[in-house]
Parts: structure tokens; C-alpha cells; sequence
């Protein structure tokens, strides 16, 4: 339904599915926190501990990983001041770029991907994957692919 500014209102359909994406979303991110937190992880955090336990030397650049990680330079560099201060992760500087820093996987950080990475998965199988069949799992991949496309391609304009 169009008025007569032309804004295009959702259907009763488009709400329903729209809301529900939210809800999932939402409920989802707490519940996987929730699971984190007898570890002492915040989402955050251990979405940095799988980007460097997945690189290369187990180390990125600040740069790289805000943007892997969707977060502000500086609301980056606060969160990593504060997994250092927990031994999870330490800084190091770039030999070929004097300005540039490395965000690097401690050992101990290592170890806690090590031992919090089975109950994360366990948390999102729980959650998440155990609750659709085979054929929903793989629906809701092809579903929303060209979305998380369109966002990526709309996020390298900015």
C-alpha cells in the first residue's frame, strides 16, 4: 500500500516477517551472551578471539578487525585495552607501517577459544541449528544471502 507521500507501508506479511526477524535476532544474541558469561565473554569478545584464532599468526590489524567486526576504530580500541587487561589479547606494532597496530591472540587467549568454542557451538546448536530441519537451515541460507550481499556491498560505500 502506497500514500500519497509514496511511502511504501509493509503488508501485514512483510510486518510479520520483518518483527519476527527482530525478535529472532534480538532473543538470539541475548541467549548466546547469556551462554558467554560464566566464561567472562561478551559477544564482542569472542567474536575478536574466533577473527584472530582464524588468522594468519593469530594477529590482524586493528583496522582489519574493526571492520570484520563491525565496530568503530575507537570502540575497538577500548575493547581490546580491556581483553588485554584480561590477558586475552596484546597489541604489537606494524613493522612496515610505524602508525598501524596488530591485535594479537595471547596464549591465554588461545586457551579460552579453546575451551569456550565447544559450549558456543553447543549454545548456537541448542538455539539456533537443532530447531530447523535441514530443509529450513538451508532455505533461510539461500533467503538471506542476497540480503547479507546487498548489506556488505552497501556497507563498502560508506
Amino acid at each position: 500500500m502506497e500514500t500519497e507521500n509514496g511511502t511504501r507501508w509493509l503488508s501485514d506479511e512483510e510486518q510479520g516477517a520483518w518483527r519476527i526477524h527482530l525478535d529472532v535476532s534480538r532473543l538470539l544474541t541475548y541467549q548466546l551472551e547469556r551462554d558467554l558469561q560464566p566464561f567472562g565473554l561478551t559477544m564482542n569478545d569472542y567474536e575478536i578471539l574466533v577473527n584472530l584464532s582464524e588468522s594468519e599468526g593469530h594477529r590482524m590489524r586493528m583496522s582489519d578487525l574493526a571492520a570484520a567486526t563491525l565496530q568503530s576504530k575507537s570502540r575497538l580500541s577500548h575493547q581490546i585495552t580491556r581483553m588485554e587487561n584480561a590477558g586475552l589479547v596484546r597489541r604489537e606494532h606494524c613493522e612496515s607501517d610505524r602508525r598501524g597496530l596488530f591485535a594479537c591472540l595471547t596464549e591465554d587467549g588461545w586457551e579460552t577459544m579453546r575451551k569456550v568454542a565447544p559450549h558456543h557451538v553447543e549454545s548456537v546448536r541448542k538455539h539456533f541449528i537443532d530447531l530447523l530441519s535441514p530443509e529450513a537451515l538451508d532455505a533461510l541460507h539461500t533467503s538471506l544471502t542476497p540480503i547479507a550481499e546487498h548489506l556488505r556491498a552497501q556497507r563498502g560505500r560508506v
